[in-house]
């Protein structure tokens, strides 16, 4: 079948050529259009589920709210992991799906599962939630929004109705949530004392209030042939009207509102959290982008309508997006990435020439990448991928073997059109049939060193997970790739070795039989190397072992990780101090942290949150601070500044300290439910001891060498005051338990009663007792409230008692969970968390019922590494298998074969010589190393082989062979090791993080498995055939 590729190719030259062109433009134009991201869609299945239930404490949300929905979705088609967390007022639940579930399918689930569940729930909690449908890589940037003379409640209500609409306005945008400034709302504020001296109860005031302000219907009038339609103007904006709102008549006389409460405009209390920008008070939007949806379009329709809007602001208030900006990541990365395959195509050409020393062998080869690089375009997008640093990745690492088997093809081919140039003119054979021999003779080579190749990268395809997602791309770009260029070097490559070298080469007087300088002077060094080798095998082969086991004993002792660190440009650093503390001094504490990072030169500009927004997952206490420090490298490392950071922060007292990145915190959020890369998970059921454990777990682990960012989640309990009715006293007064459950919920928390609305512009109307009223808990224990007609103390009826609960209660698979959380510097991930196994193991004992579980990076990386081990060696067996097909010999496949240990001394050394750490991206690049070293030994005895069947004796053909085949063994080598170096180089550019480590280790490998495979083959080999001889004999 190849050799009728072949020839159709050479018989219908123009048709191919036409194919090729149409090919590339189809490819540039697919690469123009096609979506570009960062990564793959990283996220797994998840669906949000989020709960307002307004005053309720953390243990009445878990115990009314979470709970029931937990028990609901636990259990349902497909779900992996449930987590909960219950907040005062809030419950929010993550229900994590299997890889691979649908995510529609999933949310269909969830739906039905809670439509079930929802009646079940107290009526004064919201209806359940779903979250938007979004990714961990999702939030798209932050819009800040400051000023010096608007107010900030005038500036949340632009954030809330000007630009949030137009944000959610572009197509691709899933959600923007605003944080921070003060929200507005129209406000009654009962006064006690005045409903007292004229004689109004709550339930007059409320019956009177509620749905006071909205229109009504009076339906249709037909007059003079008109059609009328009816409408009760009761709405109004306006203050004066709404305190002229009747409550009841007492000796004819009317009682208005305004005369037993306040009316006016406020902010809406209890604040749940506030944002800042360089220490300055702001309102931040965060914009969240739907699924398959390219960030960089949608930042830039973004920022024009965002160019658009900001005309229409006052002139004081000021839009900023450059605390975070996903678009400045991607691009950057995009960029290294293009940077480096542009750089590697550099060196490619450079070898070519240098070997060849002929431009127009050096052009034909040169054509593969394009075209093969076009194609992988095209195939991704038929398979619905984007262009990612993965993807772009992938074709990074395979630049350098895309021209491997064109080399094979036009090396072969000069050299048989050579050697026919130089016989006389009537024995000559036709130009035609002289490529189509010379590329039929390398077919089966080149095929075979492709699918050893394309072997080799197949247990990529075996990883699960988040990082099977990663990695996939990667694995099928390059895949795609070669593919690509194999099939272009069995049809392009023959036709452009017909039009370029036929007519210098048919008639010899064209460099005749010249061989380029570097090409012959290399042959006779080698030949004189090889001499020497084969007459000193037994020192060859013990230098090689001795090499071999020194590599095994450094293996043994490099330290491994799950990825390598992302540099995003960008910190995140989350703050946490003791629950409880008020918003104000949690905002102080924060508003010092900002100080504290604007004082690094590298930092250019700070973004904060503290506490959360409204129905937002990111449901953290006001006690929390999430900052973002976007970074410029100037003169200092990242190490050195993050060490900076750390230390400036340690200056805070009371506060527990994470320093991250954006996309790792949330890889790190995804894998374990927590924003580090190790969690420690205390199951239980007493919230104070598991606290007192966490502090016993951290005191015995923060010795451990590398650990950083220590913290024990803040489960200590925060103050609460506690109203109890006294039931006796409620039966003597003529309460009932709902109107004493109202007066509560109505006089202290507040209940929007009706809309007021300002144009386009909805805002509550609330009921509550005034500020005065409930400052303190003394006034809230002698505020007077309805007693059957009476006025009394609350005090009365009711115990008025300081107590405390938990702040936040978090549970996993329906177990409470307490989080000890660190991340690693300086050391390597796997030795981090087998310290502090041992350590937890061996010196805290704990209570029955509770139980202790690990999760994060180093779990994934244990089970990553258990698959590519398996997985890796059947991908030996079927390169074994591809090789026996070949050689039809066990021995001479073998032999092949050694080139893998050959590979392992370079791959482990060139670590050892960097970062000293393993990684999974490392592991694959070892594994692909394999099927690429593989190559070279299989050219070597196949030369060899066919030498043999020629004639020639053993030692002849190993000499001959050797020498024959160092060209194409040394070009392929280095092009696919040189198109690395910029990978290399750069590796701690953005979007090169993931791709370095397996450039590393392919570098290295190919480096000692070229160098030794050229004398421990030929020695190997000579010793195994004449063992074979000396059995024959016998």
């Amino acid at each position: 079948m190849l050799d009728k590729i072949i020839k159709f190719s050479l018989n219908n030259r123009l048709l191919v050529l036409i194919c090729s062109v149409l090919l590339m433009l189809a490819g540039v134009y697919t690469a123009n259009n096609m979506e570009v991201d960062v990564f793959p869609d990283l996220n797994a299945p998840t669906v949000v589920v989020m709960t307002e239930a307004k005053g309720m404490a953390p243990e009445e949300v878990e115990r009314l709210v979470t709970f029931p929905l937990e028990t609901a979705v636990n259990g349902a088609t497909d779900v992996r992991r449930v987590r909960s967390s219950s907040t005062t007022g809030f419950s929010i639940i993550w229900v994590e799906f299997n890889w691979g579930t649908d995510i529609y399918k999933a949310r269909q689930i969830v739906s039905e599962k809670l439509a079930m569940a929802k009646d079940g729930l107290p009526k004064n909690v919201g209806t359940p939630t779903l979250g938007p449908q979004s990714s961990i890589l999702g939030e798209l940037m932050f819009v800040e929004l400051t000023s010096d003379t608007t107010s900030m409640q005038e500036l949340r209500s632009i954030a809330d109705w000007t630009i949030r609409p137009r944000i959610l306005a572009t197509g691709g945008v899933a959600q923007v949530t605003v944080m921070g400034g003060d929200i507005k709302e129209y406000q009654i504020l009962l006064s006690p004392n005045r409903m007292r001296h004229y004689g109004i109860g709550l339930n007059e005031v409320i019956s009177a209030v509620r749905d006071m302000n909205q229109n009504t219907s009076g339906g249709i009038l037909y007059e003079y042939g008109n059609e009328y339609i009816i409408r009760g103007m009761i709405s109004t904006n306006k203050i004066e009207e709404l305190s002229k709102t009747l409550i009841k008549t007492v000796n004819d006389v009317p009682v208005y509102l305004n005369a037993v409460a306040d009316i006016k405009t406020g902010n809406r209390a209890p604040k749940m959290g506030v944002a800042s920008y360089n220490g300055k008070p702001s309102v931040v939007m965060t914009v969240t982008k739907q699924p398959n949806t390219s960030t960089l379009d949608l930042t830039k329709q973004l920022d024009d309508a965002l160019e658009d809007v900001g005309k229409r602001l006052p002139a004081d208030v000021k839009l900023s997006t450059d605390v975070y900006r996903q678009s400045r990541f991607i691009e950057s990365s995009i960029n290294n990435v293009k940077d480096a395959l542009f750089e590697g195509g550099l060196f490619v050409v450079i070898v070519l020439f240098l070997f060849l020393m002929n431009t127009r062998t050096t052009l034909i080869s040169l054509v593969t990448i394009p075209l093969s690089l076009v194609v992988t375009i095209l195939a991704l997008r038929m398979m619905g991928l984007t262009i990612n640093t993965m993807s772009l990745g992938g074709m990074c690492i395979a630049i350098g073997s895309l021209v491997d088997d064109a080399i094979v093809d036009v090396e072969n081919v000069y050299k048989r059109l050579r050697e026919n140039g130089s016989i006389p003119i009537g024995k000559r054979r036709k130009v035609m049939d002289v490529i189509y021999h010379a590329s039929r003779e390398v077919r089966m080579p080149i095929l075979n060193s492709t699918l050893i190749i394309i072997a080799s990268f197949v247990p990529l395809f075996f990883l699960s997970g988040m990082e099977g997602r990663m990695l996939a791309p990667l694995g099928i770009a390059f895949i795609v790739a070669l593919c690509s260029s194999t099939i272009v070097a069995l049809t392009l490559t023959p036709v452009l070795c017909s039009y370029l070298l036929g007519k210098g080469k048919a008639d010899g007087k064209k460099n005749g039989n010249k061989e380029p300088f570097l090409s012959l002077k290399l042959k006779s060094i080698y030949a004189k190397a090889l001499c020497w080798a084969i007459g000193h095998r037994k020192c060859v082969l013990g230098t090689t072992l001795a090499t071999l086991v020194c590599a095994l004993i450094i293996f043994t002792t490099l330290g491994r990780s799950f990825l390598p660190p992302f540099n995003e440009g960008s910190f995140t650093i989350n703050i946490s101090t003791l629950p409880g503390i008020s918003l104000e001094e949690s905002d102080k504490i924060g508003r010092n942290a900002e100080k504290a990072l604007l004082s690094i030169p590298e930092i250019k500009a700070v973004g904060r949150k503290t506490g959360r927004a409204e129905l937002d997952e990111h449901a953290l206490g006001v006690n929390n601070s999430e900052i973002e420090a976007p970074f410029v490298l100037d003169g200092r490392s990242k190490d050195e500044v993050l060490a900076d950071i750390r230390n400036k922060l340690k200056a805070l007292p009371g506060v527990n300290i994470e320093v991250g990145a954006p996309i790792t915190h949330r890889i790190d959020a995804m894998l374990s439910g927590t924003r580090a890369s190790i969690a420690i998970k205390l199951f239980g059921s007493d919230l104070n001891k598991m606290f007192s454990i966490g502090n016993q777990i951290k005191e015995t682990i923060e010795d451990v060498e590398g650990i950083a960012d220590l913290n024990v989640e803040q489960q200590v309990e925060r103050p609460q005051l506690k109203i109890e009715p006294k039931r006796e006293m409620l039966g003597k007064y003529g309460i009932t338990m709902p109107e004493f459950r109202e007066m509560v919920s109505t006089l202290l928390a507040g209940e929007p009663v009706s809309q007021v609305y300002e144009g386009n512009k909805s805002f509550d109307l609330v009921l509550r007792v005034d500020d005065e009223s409930r400052e303190s808990a003394y006034k809230i224990k002698n505020m007077a409230v309805d007693a059957n007609g009476r006025k009394v103390p609350l005090g009365n009826i009711a115990n008025v008692t300081s107590s405390a609960g938990p702040n936040t209660i978090n549970r996993e698979n329906v177990s409470r969970k307490i989080v000890i959380s660190a991340n690693v510097a300086g050391r390597d991930l796997v030795s981090v968390v087998n310290d502090i196994q041992n350590k937890i193991e061996n010196e805290i004992k704990l209570p029955e019922g509770y139980n202790v579980e690990y999760g994060g990076q180093f779990e994934s990386e244990k089970e990553a590494s258990r698959t590519l081990l398996v997985t890796s060696l059947l991908s030996v067996l079927v390169i074994f298998m591809l090789l026996y097909n070949q050689f039809r010999s066990t021995i001479q496949s073998a032999v092949v074969l050694l080139n893998l240990p050959l590979a392992l001394i370079g791959g482990v050394v060139s670590i050892w010589m960097t970062n000293g750490v393993i990684s999974i991206p490392a592991i694959i690049g070892f594994i692909s190393l394999f099927g690429i070293a593989t190559r070279n030994g299989m050219l070597l005895i196949s030369r060899y082989n066919d030498l043999q069947n020629e004639g020639m004796s053993a030692i002849d053909s190993v000499m001959r062979g050797s020498v024959d085949r160092l060209n194409p063994i040394l070009m392929t080598a280095l092009t696919s090791a040189l198109a690395l170096i910029p990978m290399v180089i750069g590796g701690d550019l953005p979007g090169n993080e993931i791709q370095s480590p397996m450039a590393i280790v392919i570098l290295g490998g190919l480096f000692t498995s070229t160098l030794l495979n050229g004398f421990v083959i030929p020695v190997t080999y000579l010793m195994v055939l004449k063992e074979s001889l000396k059995r024959k004999e016998l």
